[in-house]
């Protein structure tokens, strides 16, 4: 880096997040490359279930589609430099790469809100309007629900990044095991003010969405109440979206809150388990969620697999 007036202009960041790990860098590396195997293993595997049957292209399960594709982005920004860097002596990153992996991370881990948002219109339209549905979830507006998360998500992450980047930084030392906004922001040796309100305007704008998630729930909650047979549906269909959006909305925000206000006083590795936690639990669990829950999809994994046996058989 080079100063100037006391700050710096900061070309790499050291990552300080690994110092206890490395100790146990081979048992680190193992269970992160079964977490990641996993993580792919069961998103591609929905995925490609969804895709290959015609009868599972429905809106919901498009949107599923969406939310496992947003798992796999995520982790994909952070699984193979985390790895590397288990292997490495030294754990680096270039000033841009480390804004390109934050802005990876959020943009993916972000978007699950929105289109769990998403998610739930769906279902509140299936369930409370029924006889709407399929004049209301039209090709078009399936189209634009699909692309509404990466959108407004992509736009909200870009003016974050460019502020950051924007920032004149006094260090270069992140305690962190990737690169996060907030963290780098911290580092700033001038004003964060418009940091914080693009922050803050970020926040809102994700817990309106958790606000009108809550609302579907109010009224899908009413209607299954006067109907057995919207009990069913709700059962169904909407335990796996209600479990899958506790999964998320918790892991994501022990994270953000953690980054801004958590204590350092506690020891590095339980710091690491709170940084990286958002990136295994929601993408391994979401799909097992729905794809153990959903009777479709579930019968339709069982069929493939049924199949796949018996073909072995008969080559034996």
């Amino acid at each position: 880096m080079t100063f100037s007036d006391n700050a710096s202009t900061v070309t790499w960041f050291t990552l300080s997040g690994f110092d206890e790990m490395m100790e146990h860098r081979a048992t680190f590396f193992s269970l992160s490359l079964l977490c990641y195997c996993a993580i792919i293993l069961v998103n591609v595997a929905l995925i490609l279930t969804i895709v290959l049957d015609e009868n599972l292209h429905e809106p919901m399960y498009i949107f599923l589609c969406n939310l496992c594709i947003s798992g796999l982005l995520g982790t994909t920004g952070f699984y193979p430099k985390f790895l590397l860097d288990l292997l490495s002596h030294l754990q680096v990153i270039s000033y841009a790469r480390c804004l390109i992996q934050s802005f990876v991370i959020y943009s993916s881990s972000c978007g699950d809100f929105v289109i769990l948002a998403v998610m739930a219109y769906d279902r509140y339209v299936a369930i409370c309007r029924p006889l709407e549905y399929h004049s209301v979830m039209t090709r078009q507006r399936v189209a634009w629900l699909v692309s509404y998360p990466w959108l407004s998500t992509i736009c909200l992450m870009t003016v974050s990044t460019i502020l950051t980047s924007k920032l004149r930084l006094c260090g270069s030392h992140l305690e962190k095991l990737y690169c996060a906004n907030w963290p780098i922001v911290k580092l700033s040796c001038t004003s964060m003010t418009v940091n914080n309100i693009m922050g803050y305007i970020t926040i809102l704008f994700y817990v309106g969405h958790i606000t009108f998630i809550v609302c579907s729930y109010v009224f899908l909650i009413k209607s299954c109440l006067k109907s057995i047979e919207n009990r069913g549906k709700f059962m169904q269909t909407c335990m796996p979206h209600l479990l899958s959006l506790i999964n998320v909305a918790v892991a994501l925000l022990f994270e953000v809150f953690y980054s801004r206000y958590g204590s350092t006083d506690v020891s590095q590795n339980f710091q690491n388990f709170m940084a990286v936690q958002f990136l295994v639990i929601p993408p391994i669990l979401n799909p097992l969620i729905y794809g153990l829950k959903l009777k479709q999809i579930r019968n339709r994994i069982f069929s493939l697999y049924v199949r796949s046996t018996r073909r072995k058989k008969s080559l034996m």
